[in-house]
């Protein structure tokens, strides 16, 4: 999506999503660390290419915010899986991520709310790009 919005020349948002996926990427290692620590096995595999375009910055958004509520309910759904198991370890380990997904949910559907007020208006649009430029990390 970094990709994307530097192509349509929206800066702004392209910073946000770098900042959005070195987090990401963070996350995920912190199941690779959790896995390994408990003497798991690690075994990645191959995952299909996201999409590269979009028709608006909106329907971007609007990808983004599905993404990460697919993502809260696969970590709901750990998290059953880990108390049915008797696995407090994980189930602990877990809750940091579910109230993460908040955050995650929340900033994005932030940015979405954001792009459904401003519609068509063009000036707006790089109003939000200037305020997202502004996202620094964690």
């Amino acid at each position: 999506m970094a990709a994307y919005f530097e192509s349509t020349n929206l800066r702004g948002f392209a910073h946000w999503m770098r900042i959005q996926a070195k987090e990401e990427m963070e996350h995920g290692m912190k199941f690779f660390e959790h896995i390994i620590e408990r003497q798991g096995k690690v075994v990645l595999e191959a995952i299909d290419a996201p999409p590269a375009k979009w028709k608006t910055p909106k329907n971007a958004i609007e990808d983004a915010y599905n993404h990460e509520r697919q993502v809260t309910e696969s970590i709901h759904k750990l998290v059953e899986l880990a108390e049915s198991e008797k696995d407090h370890a994980t189930a602990i380990f877990l809750q940091w991520f579910v109230k993460e997904q908040v955050e995650e949910e929340a900033s994005a559907n932030d940015i979405l709310q954001k792009l459904q007020l401003i519609g068509s208006e063009t000036s707006a649009l790089f109003v939000l790009d200037g305020e997202l430029s502004k996202r620094a990390s964690k």
